[in-house]
């Protein structure tokens, strides 16, 4: 599932190819806005809440979007072939002069009235990415319930927005915090630190790297490693599934490095 940074660049790439530009055709496959028609509106900009995309629209309309595991959204030039795939995994189309936005397998696709996006994104702690982040808001939230895991707790975007599986992973390994850790043994500013600290260098390269090695490999430390050895320790990686039976994601780290106790 895309996290949080690579939601902020494809919202840069979707904000810097639209806004600004009048909407000539528009092409909505969901049933819900399947009569919808925007042409003649202006994109005014696209911006990222957590793992959210906002197309903010002239007339207080707001195009909401999230990728979930594999939808995407894919910018062509005019009459450029578009290689995002099956024509019937296409939800939208949005034609400007300079550009179509074409988003794929998107599960989610909804317009909302700019003023209350609050509907959609409202429920989501601070945006680890913005430049406003709330850091006090986000600890008290994750501490607020001291018996969770500290992998849940970091994961549940109603504490903090954008952090998904590599990075829970990564940072509970770099931490030395076992999976299971409940909150309440844990250092979480040091946690949201780090989380926050990764994320925002990852933005700036273009890739999700937390060994500082950034070839294909060798970008991660235990996330999606799993019957290998620890890079520091050599002991094999272990996977497990933890959290709600709804809710469950797949966990990776080193019983060496990162103990019960």
């Amino acid at each position: 599932m895309p996290e949080g940074d690579t939601v902020w660049r494809a919202c840069q790439r979707l904000n810097q190819a639209l806004s600004g530009q009048e909407l000539v055709r528009t092409d909505f496959r969901v049933p819900s806005l399947a009569t919808t028609d925007l042409s003649g509106r202006t994109v005014q900009e696209v911006v990222a809440r957590g793992k959210h995309i906002l197309m903010r629209i002239s007339g207080g309309l707001t195009l909401h979007s999230h990728f979930r595991m594999d939808g995407s959204w894919h910018l062509y030039r005019p009459g450029e072939r578009w290689r995002g795939g099956p024509d019937h995994e296409i939800r939208v189309v949005l034609e400007t002069s300079p550009w179509t936005a074409v988003g794929y397998r998107l599960p989610v696709l909804d317009l909302v009235a700019t003023g209350k996006e609050d509907t959609v994104v409202g429920h989501l702690g601070p945006d680890l990415l913005s430049p406003s982040f709330d850091r006090a808001l986000a600890i008290a939230n994750v501490e607020s319930d001291p018996g969770r895991t500290i992998s849940e707790a970091l994961l549940d975007q109603r504490n903090l927005a954008g952090i998904g599986n590599f990075y829970r992973t990564e940072v509970c390994f770099l931490l030395g915090l076992h999976p299971w850790r409940p909150v309440e043994a844990v250092d979480v500013p040091a946690a949201i630190d780090l989380s926050r600290k990764l994320m925002k260098a990852n933005v700036r390269n273009g890739t999700q790297v937390s060994t500082g090695i950034d070839r294909p490999g060798q970008r991660s430390w235990v996330f999606e490693r799993a019957g290998k050895p620890c890079r520091r320790c050599g002991t094999t990686i272990l996977t497990s599934t933890l959290g709600e039976a709804t809710r469950e994601r797949v966990t990776y780290w080193c019983p060496a490095c990162q103990p019960e106790a």
